[in-house]
């Protein structure tokens, strides 16, 4: 009678085991690290409540301006979203273009120094991008591209006009945010194009699809969810954005969709950031208030784009 072997399982490993008390230890400060972060985040919206509150509760009609809050940051958070907008419009194509030439088309080593190169894009202060802004491209859009727009695009609202001379403008600050915002979207949507499974793609060529038409019908439609959140992700990165805008942008207190003019909305993060030193008293708080506001569309952008990545990253859409 032939027998069989079987092999002998694996017994637990007992109760002082090291690894036993590995896991544990692992386990207790990752549950640590993520109640820190609650904490954190419940502690800064606790702040901004806390002194936000004599803003909400006040008449700020005898402050500077004799606006009321909702009154006072309208045109900001218009601005925010406009500028935000802009840079979304300009960036989301050229992220989604760079990843799929980096993954389907560019040679392997110009792929890695390109994306080396892109990843980089993200590591340069805030600051840089100010003042390359405000020293390289509004000279250029002032002197060659807003007078075309001006003379020849005037009836569009975006480009009525009249020009700005020192192109402080919106839509340079817009191009600003889109080149900064760039290196998110194009990672995400670079990552989410590299896990197109293989077997799709080589079915579509197999069927006599080109390049392109492969592209548009199995690695678009697979990672188009994590195109989505990423474009989001630069979308919460560009509405919280300060320096560079606040370095660009020639404001006003007012709401205008004229990209070119001096007649421009301010955002948020800006105007904190160039009225907060000189502030005091209740002008303080009503700054932090247009600060609570910002908190609360960030996180529900960000949270949105998490929601969105966890429900189809992994090609469930495609």
């Amino acid at each position: 009678m032939t027998t069989i072997d079987r092999p002998i399982p694996d017994t637990p490993p007992a109760a002082g085991a090291p690894g036993r008390l590995g896991d544990k230890v692992f386990g207790g400060l990752s549950r640590g690290a993520g109640i820190l972060i609650l904490v954190t985040l419940g502690a800064v919206g606790a702040f901004l409540v806390t002194e936000a509150w004599p803003a909400l509760t006040s008449d700020l009609t005898q402050l500077d301006g004799g606006d009321t809050l909702l009154e006072y940051v309208g045109p900001l958070v218009f601005g925010t979203f406009l500028a935000a907008t802009i840079a979304l419009m300009i960036a989301t194509p050229m992220a989604i273009a760079v990843a799929l030439f980096i993954t389907h088309y560019a040679p392997r080593r110009l792929a890695a120094t390109l994306g080396s190169f892109v990843d980089l894009l993200a590591a340069i202060p805030s600051i840089v991008y100010g003042l390359w802004g405000i020293t390289v491209l509004a000279p250029l859009f002032a002197d060659n591209i807003y007078p075309f727009l001006a003379d020849h695009l005037s009836f569009i609202p975006f480009f009525e006009g009249p020009a700005l001379n020192s192109g402080r403008t919106m839509l340079t600050a817009g191009v600003v945010l889109a080149v900064m915002i760039l290196p998110i979207i194009t990672a995400i949507s670079r990552e989410a194009f590299l896990q197109t499974p293989r077997l799709h793609e080589e079915a579509s060529l197999a069927l006599g699809a080109t390049r392109w038409e492969m592209i548009r019908q199995a690695v678009i439609p697979y990672g188009r969810s994590s195109v989505i959140s990423g474009a989001m992700l630069g979308l919460g990165r560009a509405l919280g954005e300060t320096i560079a805008v606040a370095v660009i942008l020639s404001p006003a207190d007012v709401y205008s969709v004229n990209l070119i003019s001096n007649q421009n909305s301010n955002t948020i993060a800006a105007n904190i950031a160039l009225k907060f030193p000189e502030s005091f008293g209740l002008e303080v708080n009503r700054l932090i208030a247009t600060g609570l506001v910002l908190f609360f569309v960030t996180f529900i952008v960000n949270a949105l784009a998490r929601r969105i990545a966890n429900s189809g990253f992994s090609g469930a859409d495609g």
